[in-house]
C-alpha cells in the first residue's frame, strides 16, 4: 500500500502561501491545501484567488461551511483531489451530490471527519470515495492537541474496507505518526513539524524514518 508524507499549507495571503509552498515543494510530491473560510472553523486561510506551480500534486482540505460552492467556484485549479467535510453536509444526498460534482469535474473525491464523528456514519457511503480524512485534532490551527481517541476509527475503517487510502491530519510528528500507521493510516498529513521547521527535507526523512521503524514492530493493529 502507498504511503505518502504530506505537508499541509494554512496561509493568510498569497505572498505568505508562495512562500510555505516553495518551502516544502522540492522535498515533497504531495501537498495538502487546507482552505477554511472562518464559518465552519475559527480561522481563515486560502479564501482568496490563488494560483499553483505546475511540479507537485495537490488536494484541498475544505474546512468550509459551503463545499459545494467552493468545488464550483475554483474547479479550474490544479487540485487533484477534493477533500470535503461530512460534518458541512445535511444528509446522505447532499454528499452524493457534491461526490457527483468532484466527478464531473474529473477529480478525486475523499472525505473528512471531524474528531467526534464516529466512523460508523460514514461506512454506508465509504466505497464512493478515493480516501478518507481522519482528523485527531479539532480543525482550524497547525499544532493542535493529539487526540488518540481518533485512532480507534482509523482501526475500524481499516478493518471495514482494507484497501481504501487512509489519511491521517493533526499533529502529526516522529512520534505520533507511528501510532497512526499501526492504525492503519497510509497518508499522512503533517503541517507545523514540516512547514514550520528550519529543515522541511530533514523533517519528511525524520517522519519516513519513524514509519519505517513502525513498520518494522509490525504491519497495520487490526
Amino acid at each position: 500500500m502507498e504511503i505518502r508524507i504530506i505537508p499541509a499549507i494554512i496561509a493568510k495571503s498569497k505572498e505568505e502561501a508562495e512562500d510555505k509552498i516553495n518551502k516544502v515543494r522540492e522535498h515533497a510530491k504531495y501537498i495538502q491545501l487546507d482552505v477554511m473560510d472562518g464559518v465552519f472553523v475559527n480561522n481563515t486561510s486560502l479564501n482568496f484567488n490563488f494560483t499553483l506551480p505546475q511540479r507537485n500534486i495537490f488536494e484541498a482540505h475544505l474546512m468550509v461551511a459551503n463545499p459545494l460552492a467552493w468545488i464550483k467556484e475554483n474547479a479550474e485549479k490544479r487540485i487533484e483531489t477534493l477533500i470535503f467535510h461530512f460534518e458541512a453536509c445535511e444528509n446522505l444526498r447532499h454528499v452524493k451530490k457534491i461526490i457527483d460534482e468532484i466527478k464531473h469535474q474529473g477529480k478525486k473525491a475523499g472525505i473528512a471527519i471531524k474528531p467526534e464523528t464516529k466512523a460508523d456514519e460514514i461506512l454506508p457511503i465509504i466505497d464512493e470515495f478515493d480516501l478518507v480524512l481522519v482528523l485527531t485534532v479539532n480543525p482550524g490551527f497547525y499544532g493542535g492537541r493529539f487526540i488518540p481517541e481518533a485512532l480507534e476509527k482509523i482501526k475500524k475503517i481499516r478493518k471495514e474496507k482494507p484497501e481504501i487510502n487512509i489519511e491521517v491530519d493533526g499533529s502529526i510528528n516522529d512520534r505520533t505518526i507511528k501510532e497512526a500507521y499501526r492504525a492503519g493510516a497510509n497518508f499522512f498529513v503533517s503541517g507545523s513539524f514540516i512547514v514550520n521547521s528550519e529543515n522541511p527535507e530533514n523533517a519528511i526523512k525524520k517522519l519516513r524514518e519513524a514509519i519505517k521503524e513502525a513498520e518494522n514492530n509490525g504491519k497495520f493493529s487490526i
